[in-house]
Order: C-alpha cells, then sequence, then structure tokens
C-alpha cells in the first residue's frame, strides 16, 4: 500500500493567524443572538471586532438615507441651474428659493440626526 501524502498549498491570506477559543453552548446562544440583534452574519468579523475595539455599534438611520437623497437632488438641481446661468445668462429667484428650501430642510434633517448620535457619545 502507499502512504499518500498531503501537500500544503500555501494561502495568501489577510489574516494568515488563525485564533481558537472555546465557549459554552449559552454563551455561543449569547453571541449568537447579540449577532442576529445588530443584523450580522459574520461571525468571525463580529468576534474580531469585539476583541479588538471592545464593542460594536450598529447604527440603522434612514433619515441618513433620506438626507443623502435629498442632497442628490439639491445637486442636480444646482447642476441645472448653473447650465441655466451658462447657456443663456438668465438666473430666476424661483430656482434659488427652491433650492434654498431644499437645503434648509436637509440641514434641519442633519441636525436631527446629530442630535440623535450625540446620545451615544454619553
Amino acid at each position: 500500500m502507499r502512504k499518500e501524502t498531503s501537500v500544503k498549498k500555501k494561502v495568501s491570506r489577510k489574516r494568515p493567524v488563525e485564533m481558537r477559543m472555546r465557549v459554552s453552548e449559552k454563551e455561543a446562544k449569547q453571541i449568537k443572538d447579540k449577532m442576529d440583534r445588530l443584523g450580522l452574519r459574520n461571525r468571525e468579523a463580529y468576534l474580531r471586532k469585539m476583541a479588538l475595539e471592545g464593542y460594536v455599534i450598529m447604527l440603522d438611520l434612514p433619515g441618513l438615507r433620506e438626507m443623502t437623497k435629498e442632497l442628490h437632488a439639491c445637486g442636480n438641481n444646482l447642476n441645472q441651474i448653473a447650465r441655466r446661468v451658462n447657456s443663456d445668462g438668465g438666473l430666476f429667484a424661483a430656482d434659488m428659493a427652491a433650492l434654498k428650501n431644499q437645503f434648509d430642510d436637509i440641514n434641519g434633517r442633519a441636525e436631527k440626526i446629530l442630535s440623535s448620535l450625540a446620545v451615544l457619545q454619553e
């Protein structure tokens, strides 16, 4: 009989050092529950983050997504105004008032988001 030898391939990884740990079933469930609450699936990434930084904060900020959409719309409006000014030299007060209202709305949303984030800092 021939004895087969396995040749280990050298794997190039970003994180080549492997660390292992053992937990009880109760601890494993607690870890899984925390990951589920955070919406995380990658246990290795979660454990690495917790080991290095001690905490994980997952922010679900739908207001931030809305604000990003509004900023995009303002940018589009600003581009349209710039094209009009460059093409025929005309700038309409109504265009500027609409853009100002959009920026005021975005500023209000930003203040709400920042005040909610300030609570986390305390």
